[in-house]
């Protein structure tokens, strides 16, 4: 967000797109990289269903050939009439002339109702999926991208997919075959009509590809755009209190203004551009009307063709046309489609966190003891800027390890090593002498719980996240938890008590009483190792004491890890590790690193002197 507030938004001119697909011959940059990859993947999901697709396509066969049914009974009635044929002939023709057209709105209603539900089954696996493998990816994609966007992804570019399944699909494959039925038919009829019926075909695909030239990158950067905005929206709904604090308001709304600009700019672009295919295929459409119109009049008047089949030219010719028209006008909602669907494509395809080896340990029990040698780490492994570097300490089971040292030092990114949520370059970490890397990640979680400095709760009742730790607990297990916390006795205050409903982030309560049910939390997962990150900090005093007595309870007899930059918390510490630039270049308890008078002498006495207290 902050970046947002001080840099202004730049937004690439829709114009540069233009030019970019406009006979350069290169590809744009902005265009879908691989239609028909993204085409064929659709096709895997739409497949599952493929008994009921072909039902819908064998439906969307025969209303395609009811349709071409009707023109033609007209055009032999009125060569009957004009011939003299009697009053019998009619009643037949208006008897298959009604059956034609109400065969084919059954028709129609049956595919549109199963290819409704295919579209929502396929949607519903496809966001089923993402949902999935947004859970199966690493801690360094999400540190990447803004939330809104990824929600983006999830929501608005899959609701394309819907859309367009919905009410494209089979108004492409009925356009199809109706072109296929209609050109068949009149070929059969008149192959000198269907050839000036014709005549049309080159100018419509000419303006078609000019067209869809410069609309395909436009509509990729519409949905760019669209998750740029909404990355926007939900980082400055999250940051409301900052933005107040600041008085940014009017800075945050600006911004959106540019963004929700940019969108208004790609999007008129491309619905612009592409709101000329339904103009092209009127007018080209009047144009073979006319042309069937007058030249099989002429043909008419010499005897080469019937009036009958003038009329059934005039008809297949619009019908004709009309197909060429629907697929023009579904061009727009396909191409969102496609565009929607490779942003999604694209998450699928993000590497996934790696997996555990083969033969990787269960961990059952664990100890606690915990060493790193010589470790390093580098966000980027192909540049040589190590956020650690040779990190080397042994923890043994039980025992706090205090981490200090000052902002950027690597104290965060040590403890993320240790939970594997990011994987050393260089370098082993053991727990009970198992290399992690050759641990499920998921027993060793399991042996693991974390009280951070910003504690997350979901929206639920508070029953609910104390049992996050432990999804089995009983309510006796939940509330004994709380009691140990020290969170018991807050609980129990509130109307509702333990089925207190909280919001987001757990809106509702303070940020005392989220680290307090944080506790409870961990308590109940009851770990063998424990990472308290700055968990007091921002706490006034009589809250931090019942949450430090809650914490001594919950560090007893597990290995803990403890990130404060209140050192008065640490003194107790059965180690202090004190990092500097990604070094770890003391470590000790509290007495002998004073003795050393080494850096962390500098920080004891420049923290307690600010805090006006003794030293010694």
């Amino acid at each position: 967000m902050f970046k947002a507030l001080t840099e202004p938004f730049r937004h690439p001119y829709p114009g540069k797109l233009i030019q970019q697909g406009a006979g350069t011959g290169r590809k744009p940059k902005a265009r879908a990289r691989n239609w028909s990859g993204t085409l064929g993947r659709l096709w895997l999901y739409l497949a599952e269903r493929k008994y009921k697709l072909l039902l819908v396509l064998f439906m969307v066969l025969l209303n395609s050939g009811l349709a071409l049914l009707g023109p033609y009974l007209i055009g032999v009635a009125v060569d009957d009439y004009l011939e003299g044929a009697g009053g019998q002939p009619w009643l037949l023709f208006l008897g298959g002339l009604a059956l034609a057209y109400g065969a084919t709105s059954l028709t129609g209603w049956l595919q549109n109702i199963w290819m409704i539900e295919i579209a929502q089954e396929t949607v519903f696996r496809l966001r089923r999926d993402l949902f999935a493998k947004l859970h199966r990816l690493p801690i360094p994609f999400f540190a990447k991208r803004q939330q809104g966007e990824i929600m983006s992804r999830v929501t608005n570019d899959i609701d394309n997919v819907s859309v367009t399944l919905n009410s494209s699909a089979i108004q492409i494959f009925s356009s199809v075959l109706i072109l296929l039925g209609t050109l068949t038919v009149m070929l059969i009829l008149s192959p000198l009509l269907t050839l000036l019926t014709f005549l049309v075909v080159p100018l419509m695909m000419l303006g078609m590809r000019w067209i869809t030239g410069r609309t395909g990158p436009l509509f990729k950067q519409r949905q760019r755009d669209l998750g740029e905005l909404n990355g926007y929206i939900e980082e400055t709904l999250s940051g409301q209190r900052i933005i107040k604090a600041f008085s940014r308001e009017e800075r945050v709304i600006g911004e959106f203004r540019q963004r929700n600009a940019a969108i208004r700019e790609s999007g008129f672009w491309a619905q612009a551009i592409s709101g000329f295919i339904p103009k092209l295929m009127n007018a080209l459409n009047n144009l073979s009307f006319a042309l069937v119109a007058g030249i099989g009049g002429i043909l008419a008047i010499h005897g080469q063709v019937t009036v009958g089949v003038i009329i059934v030219f005039v008809e297949y010719a619009r019908q004709f046309t009309r197909p060429l028209n629907d697929l023009a006008n579904q061009w727009n909602t396909l191409l969102s489609a496609i565009a929607g669907a490779e942003r999604v494509f694209e998450v699928m395809d993000e590497p996934e966190e790696s997996r555990d080896e083969s033969g990787a340990k269960v961990l059952r029990e664990v100890e606690g003891a915990v060493e790193f040698r010589e470790v390093s780490f580098s966000y980027d492994e192909e540049r040589d800027d190590d956020i650690l570097e040779n990190i080397s300490f042994r923890a043994e089971p039980g025992q706090m390890i205090a981490l200090v040292g000052p902002t950027g030092a690597g104290k965060t990114t040590l403890i993320q090593l240790l939970s594997r949520f990011y994987e050393p370059t260089k370098g082993v970490i053991t727990l009970d002498g198992y290399d992690l890397s050759k641990i499920t990640r998921d027993s060793l979680r399991g042996h693991m719980a974390f009280v951070l400095q910003d504690s997350f709760l979901f929206a639920g009742t508070i029953r609910e996240n104390i049992r996050y730790g432990r999804l089995d607990a009983t309510d006796e297990e939940v509330e004994e938890a709380a009691k140990l916390a020290n969170a018991h006795s807050f609980i129990t205050r509130l109307a509702e008590g333990y089925d207190k409903r909280l919001g987001v982030g757990g809106d509702g309560i303070s940020q005392g009483q989220k680290q307090l049910l944080a506790i409870a939390r961990a308590m109940l997962a009851n770990p063998s190792v424990l990472v308290l990150d700055e968990a007091t900090s921002s706490i006034d005093t009589v809250t931090e004491l019942k949450i430090q007595e809650g914490l001594q309870r919950l560090m007893q007899g597990r290995t803990s890890f403890v990130i404060a930059h209140r050192l008065n918390t640490i003194r107790q510490a059965d180690k202090i590790l004190v990092l500097q630039g990604g070094k770890l270049i003391e470590q000790g308890d509290h007495e002998a690193l004073l003795r050393q008078g080494g850096f962390y002498k500098e920080l004891h006495q420049g923290h307690f002197e600010e805090e006006g207290e003794d030293t010694q």
